[in-house]
């Protein structure tokens, strides 16, 4: 039957015809095209010799390093699902998503092992599909990673791998509650990576830096369009953000992209200006911001600081991939939108509680239409249920249409503030108090008001060394918010102690109950 290749087959393809090409890497090790496909042939017949059956899962728990392309593309040749594990995530979290999805088999770094320790026996993956690497010898209780490998056949597996099939179970950061899990099939992914291929214009000299957690989406996705096409993936393969290495690294590691979010442009806006004006940025062509609200003095310093890189922006998600695209020549013109429908996707729907479409410049929620949205939450048809509206998908998202077609994004729709029977977004709010000098990132939420209901009230983490008086700090907002929006108390908190996703959006949710209990315990709540 004719049909586009499996990410899997692709890779094959690739090692057959520049198989002596770069086409994986992190910061200590590289693999030509030929090599990958030869170490995920090894890989999925291990798997497979392990009693893994095809549509079975395969949780993996790692920082970023290249095992996680090796998996990737092993458990696409054995038609197995891997369920990505957040490694910010704490024990709790860690058993429920490995129960939730019924992983048959559990593969991790040894540097993540405290994680795991303290429920090992409590989880449902036998001993002897519980795989570590990273640390040889290998500890009792465990398979060694590479003596599975040296073990196995580099032939190409005899399993039928069909685009309908599952390949990925990505568990959402639950903002919102209990994380959600995503199923999402190998057809979604090629054809998201063919919609990133036309959208980016992306060529095999081309080299993605993939700092972003493999675990997420954003580097999942990223990594199959570059790889999909021919390009080289690289993985940022350090444990935490070093703004100055980071960018060392794009200067000096052949990268022509990157995805970052806006938490981490900051970062290297805030380095000092011998270090930024030290560096050759020539060679990064192509930015992504994305994952977050990027602000307008964001975007403008990282097209100032890479002066030779095009500037995207792009709102997704888990669920829907990529839904809107702002392209380099847009960033001037329409600033503060997220552009428009990416290419091959239907007209987004913005609609209100009713399900009735809202006029231009009025706020609604996002429904959009995109070829490779998922299959179904797993385990959860209610959920499924409530995430369509026909073939339109929504996360929760609320957003407004300007009269050119450029989509503006308000907030998620849990973290609406509802003050007096006003509606509230807290971005918007935040997009005006980030401006104030003192102030290095912003997170606004609704505390109880017995009066109006909720009341707005900022947690701050100020600049380092700023001066700050809240009484100043509120008057200065004063002329800058309608009444109703304007903050009526204020915490600081420092860096660290904002809750984030793995991706770093803030967690208003986590927040808000945060202050309530802090609250209820007899205090302001900070």
């Amino acid at each position: 039957m004719r049909e586009l290749l499996t990410f899997g087959r692709m890779l094959r393809v690739h090692a057959r015809l520049h198989g002596t090409r770069l086409g994986a890497r992190d910061l200590d090790r590289e693999l030509t095209f030929a090599a990958w496909n030869a170490r995920a042939c090894r890989l999925a017949n291990a798997l497979s010799g392990l009693g893994l059956a095809k549509g079975d899962r395969v949780a993996v728990l790692a920082f970023n390093c290249l095992e996680w392309l090796e998996l990737y593309a092993a458990t696409a040749k054995a038609g197995l699902v891997i369920v990505p594990l957040n490694f910010r995530a704490v024990p709790d979290d860690v058993r429920y998503v490995v129960e939730h999805a019924e992983a048959a088999a559990l593969v991790v770094q040894d540097a993540l092992l405290g994680l795991v320790e303290p429920i090992l026996d409590t989880l449902p993956v036998p001993p002897s599909r519980r795989i570590l690497f990273g640390k040889e010898p290998c500890p009792a209780g465990w398979r060694s990673y590479e003596d599975l490998l040296a073990a196995a056949s580099d032939r190409e597996p005899e399993v039928e791998v069909g685009l309908r099939d599952a390949w990925t179970l990505l568990y959402t950061s639950g903002t919102t509650g209990r994380p959600k899990g995503v199923l999402k099939s190998h057809e979604a992914a090629v054809l998201l990576s063919l919609v990133t291929e036309i959208e980016l214009a992306l060529h095999r000299r081309d080299t993605a830096l993939l700092v972003m957690p493999m675990c997420h989406a954003n580097s999942l996705n990223f990594f199959t369009s570059f790889a999909y096409c021919g390009a080289a993936t690289f993985v940022y393969s350090r444990r935490s953000f070093d703004p100055e290495h980071c960018l060392r690294t794009l200067a000096e590691g052949g990268a022509t992209f990157t995805s970052l979010v806006p938490t981490q442009y900051v970062m290297l806006l805030d380095l000092p200006a011998r270090v930024r004006e030290s560096l050759d940025l020539s060679g990064v062509r192509k930015l992504m911001i994305s994952s977050a609200p990027a602000r307008a003095e964001t975007k403008l310093g990282t097209m100032e600081l890479f002066r030779h890189a095009g500037l995207f922006e792009l709102y997704g998600s888990s669920e829907a991939g990529w839904v809107t695209m702002l392209h380099p020549e847009e960033q001037l013109t329409k600033l503060g939108t997220v552009g428009r429908e990416c290419v091959g996707t239907a007209p987004i729907r913005l609609l209100d509680d009713e399900r009735r479409e809202v006029p231009d410049g009025e706020v609604g929620e996002l429904f959009s239409c995109t070829p490779y949205t998922f299959e179904r939450y797993w385990k959860d048809p209610a959920k499924t249920a409530e995430a369509f509206d026909g073939g339109w998908c929504s996360v929760g998202d609320l957003a407004r249409r300007d009269s050119d077609g450029y989509i503006v994004l308000v907030d998620r729709k849990s973290n609406m503030i509802i003050s007096g029977g006003e509606n509230i977004y807290p971005s918007e709010v935040e997009a005006v108090l980030a401006r104030h000098p003192a102030v290095q990132d912003v997170a606004v939420v609704g505390l109880p008001d017995p009066l109006w209901g909720e009341r707005v009230h900022a947690v701050l983490v100020l600049r380092p060394g700023a001066p700050f008086d809240e009484r100043a700090f509120l008057e200065w907002a004063r002329p800058r918010l309608a009444g109703y929006k304007r903050p009526r108390s204020v915490s600081l908190v420092a860096e660290g102690e904002m809750p984030r996703t793995a991706t770093g959006k803030i967690q208003h949710k986590v927040l808000r109950e945060r202050l309530v209990r802090g609250l209820e315990g007899g205090g302001r709540g900070a």
